[in-house]
């Protein structure tokens, strides 16, 4: 009888032992999902896999703050069952990563070394920050897309130009975007009402099924930005986004992204206020070759902004301006200085001519265009190879590309004596899947 039992017990204890190894509990892995609590108030740890599963909020007064080294997956699925996370309105997100410890946002089953091949898109849902900063949207707040409409926790904008929704920095955000109904999407990355007290930097969206980055409102800072092989806009702004940006990279895979920068302004109204008027500097765009689609820049719905000492390479159409009948069109905020493109470098874009880079869309007469056409000299833009080898994904000229530089509005921007996102450092090595070899 104890030897039968001393059996019994060494086979329970085996048992046992298979059954926590099988389903990896206590403190190997974590299944998160969201019924309403939210993450809480909670470190995650680069000891531990976390698989999101939803849609999984940090709610208003929680914060996350994610360790160093730390992978995040996401179940795959689509529309309704998209996975993502998002940061309501109130709660914070601290992503500390390093260049040697990025913290990776990606699908479940992504083993970091090619299970999931690079060019992978739409496998998972992106991230999503929600503030309280202003927006031009009626009433001054709104649901984000990409989130059911009844879900209040998806609602963005207020009046605090310096809210923290906390810290993004060395972070790589892959293979995401979907679509849960017609024009609402899951970007790579989202930022909705977002204040300037949060910071981004260097953060990389890579294969995303929309666009890479979209900004609604806000006033947000992004620095050392890369988006590469997005499906739609690498970089979208709407909505009354009045921050700075500064060393952008966008890249376009060949035939697939449509705008390298969509400058949106209002939507509901289209004339509300304040308008889209950010500043970009230093920044490198690709395009996706002479058979594909978008331009790069379109400026409409009032948008405005200033991108100067940035390099545009290897698109079919250039920069357009909307000119419509409304007093504060694009055209408008041009003529009235709040937009220009300035001291950038254009090279094998459009039919490489100043008339057939700097266009325009909607009504406008013929004097109108030779003056937006005439600005392309006037505002030192140039064409010239910058001498970028596109073939390795190395970004940095063979030789910086120092003349004609616009100074900087603002004490924020790091003073540099170069064109485009790099001079001689190749800044997206060692924590970029983009800068992986094939």
């Amino acid at each position: 009888m104890k030897i039968k039992l001393s059996i019994i017990l060494l086979f329970v204890v085996i048992f046992l032992g298979c059954r926590k190894s099988d389903y990896l509990l206590e403190g190997s892995t974590e299944v998160l999902h969201d019924y309403g609590e939210g993450t809480g108030t909670v470190t995650w740890t680069k000891n531990k896999e976390y698989i999101l599963e939803g849609f999984v909020f940090v709610n208003d007064g929680q914060v996350l703050t994610i360790e160093a080294g730390t992978v995040i997956q996401f179940k795959t699925g689509q529309a309704e069952n998209a996975s993502a996370l998002i940061v309501a309105r109130g709660g914070k997100v601290i992503a500390g990563g390093t260049k040697e410890e990025p913290v990776v946002f990606t699908v479940e089953g992504d083993d970091l070394k090619g299970s999931i091949p690079k060019e992978s898109s739409g496998l998972w849902g992106g991230l999503i920050i929600l503030g309280n900063a202003p927006i031009n949207n009626e009433g001054g707040e709104a649901s984000v897309e990409g989130i059911p409409f009844a879900e209040p926790r998806g609602v963005y904008g207020g009046v605090n130009e310096n809210d923290n929704s906390g810290v993004l920095r060395y972070v790589s955000i892959r293979h995401g975007g979907t679509n849960i109904g017609e024009s609402n999407e899951i970007n790579g990355l989202t930022l909705g009402g977002v204040g300037r007290e949060t910071i981004v930097d260097y953060v990389e969206v890579i294969s995303n099924d929309d666009d890479g980055v979209e900004i609604f409102g806000g006033t947000v800072n992004l620095k050392h930005m890369v988006v590469s092989g997005c499906d739609d806009d690498a970089f979208d702004y709407d909505l009354g986004w009045t921050g700075n940006g500064q060393f952008w990279l966008g890249v376009q895979s060949k035939f697939l992204g449509d705008n390298l920068i969509e400058a949106g302004g209002g939507i509901s109204p289209v004339d509300g206020i304040p308008y889209s008027l950010p500043n970009i500097f230093n920044s490198t765009f690709v395009g996706c070759g002479e058979l594909g689609n978008g331009k790069c820049i379109v400026f409409e719905n009032n948008a405005g902004g200033i991108i100067a000492n940035s390099v545009f390479l290897n698109k079919t159409k250039g920069v357009f301006l909307e000119v419509t009948d409304k007093q504060h069109d694009s055209y408008n905020q041009w003529k009235n200085e709040k937009l220009a493109v300035k001291n950038n470098l254009f090279y094998q874009v459009a039919n490489s001519t100043a008339e057939s880079i700097f266009e325009l869309s909607g009504f406008f007469t013929s004097d109108i265009k030779n003056e937006w056409t005439n600005n392309f000299n006037t505002s030192k833009n140039e064409i010239q190879d910058p001498e970028i080898d596109l073939s390795s994904n190395n970004f940095v000229p063979a030789n910086k590309i120092k003349r004609d530089l616009m100074e900087y509005p603002s004490s924020w921007f790091q003073i540099v004596d170069f064109k485009g996102a790099f001079g001689e450092s190749n800044w997206i090595e060692g924590w970029t899947l983009l800068s992986e070899e094939n």
